[in-house]
């Protein structure tokens, strides 16, 4: 039997603790905060999207940096497993759009709570509002930990757990790269994901709280199409965000970095241009006597309204029967085609992941041990692994936490 030291109680490490416990280990795991699964606490909105019901490849597809690491460790502890784990532990699960999972509650309290009760079950022995410090290392093994206060707790290993950077309220503030850095792993670089963007023009904060549903959101570099999804976004008084945005982040994150991108917004994908230039002709001959001002309500949310008049160049006063073929033609055209500058990512305070961490290539994708120091183990999104929004980064930490949990010896 030995004893297993767990660095971070969210997703990764409660389950690495439970595993590790199960298979006869004597197992302590450390927490800065108060109590496990802070983060775990507001993701989902609260409600917790436990993982995604899916198919094995809608979870690699889903997954953004190196997937084929995530091999071993999906199918060792598939979303199917995942869901019977909780469903075992007492949780009744349901499956919504986009095969996304939550508690039948819609409460996040119901899985930290049953983390927390198993590990409570099986005796390990939780130490909240306490920060490791330090991981020691001799000879190239795992010896134990360093405690913020100077203590030292020896372990035979380690499952380093610590989550990223994003949302450090929730005590995610980078140690677990800190501790990979020392002991001679290297760390990728890291940026804000799934997080929402800033843009360029005035009418954003114009548009502030406007939600658009079913639009078509494209992301390009120049003529470069590097994104295009339907769904949902919301202006922000900084830029954009919601759903189509959130999961952008994470594939055009780098690249924003580094220059300014075109979000184009097709406000009416479900119309060719020449249906849409019909419909435009259609409301236009109802109001032919009106402004052009007032010949618009059935287009636009209200809020929107206004924009699009002042961006369509025709004049707001102008009848709608002395509008020309070219003018409405071009107005068909920004209705296809709003466009606005993104000119960077907000921050790590909004981002719900980080892209990067500790570089798989130093990590047995089999057992999820360091191959540079014996005994050490990483877990969750500390690791240099990263997925879509919809359930797939927790089932990341589920799997990876697992594997790190039964694959100590």
């Amino acid at each position: 039997m030995s004893k297993v030291i767990v660095i971070g109680g969210g997703a990764a490490g409660a389950v690495a603790a439970i595993f590790a416990a199960r298979n006869g280990h004597r197992v302590e795991l450390f927490e800065k905060n108060e109590k496990i699964g802070k983060k775990l606490f507001i993701t989902g909105k609260g409600r917790c999207n436990v993982t995604n019901a899916g198919d094995m490849d809608a979870l690699f597809d889903a997954v953004k940096s190196n997937p084929k690491f995530l091999y071993s460790a999906f199918y060792s502890f598939t979303n199917e497993q995942a869901m019977d784990f909780f469903e075992e532990l007492g949780v009744r699960l349901k499956v919504e759009r986009g095969n996304r999972v939550f508690p039948e509650s819609d409460h996040s309290s119901d899985i930290i709570h049953a983390l927390k009760h198993e590990l409570e079950r099986l005796g390990v022995e939780i130490h909240f509002c306490t920060e490791v410090k330090d991981v020691l290392v001799e000879h190239e093994k795992f010896t134990g930990v360093v405690l913020k206060n100077g203590k030292k707790v020896s372990g035979d290993a380690c499952v380093v757990a610590t989550g990223g950077i994003s949302y450090a309220s929730t005590g995610s503030t980078g140690d677990g790269y800190r501790f990979a850095e020392k002991t001679g792993h290297k760390v990728t670089e890291l940026y804000p994901s799934l997080v929402p963007m800033e843009v360029k023009e005035w009418y954003a904060k114009e548009l502030q709280g406007l939600s658009l549903r079913n639009v078509r959101g494209t992301i390009l570099d120049g003529k470069k199409k590097l994104y295009d999804e339907f769904g949902e976004m919301l202006f922000t008084h900084y830029g954009v965000s919601g759903p189509i945005i959130i999961s952008a982040s994470s594939v055009v994150g780098k690249k924003l970095q580094d220059k300014e991108l075109t979000l184009q917004i097709d406000l009416k994908p479900a119309l060719s241009r020449e249906q849409l230039d019909q419909r435009v002709l259609r409301d236009f001959e109802e109001n032919k006597n009106k402004q052009f001002k007032n010949a618009v309500d059935k287009l636009f949310p209200a809020k929107l309204k206004p924009i699009m008049i002042e961006l369509s160049g025709i004049s707001p006063e102008k009848k709608v029967n002395e509008i020309s073929k070219e003018e409405r033609l071009c107005f068909v055209d920004l209705i296809k085609n709003f466009k606005m500058t993104l000119t960077g990512l907000r921050s790590y305070n909004e981002a719900i992941i980080t892209k990067g961490g500790v570089s798989v290539k130093d990590i047995d994708p089999g057992t999820m041990e360091s191959k540079k120091v014996s005994g050490l183990y990483f877990a969750g999104e500390v690791l240099d692994l990263d997925a879509l929004t919809g359930g797939f980064n927790l089932q990341i930490a589920w799997s990876t936490g697992y594997l790190a949990g039964i694959s100590i010896q």
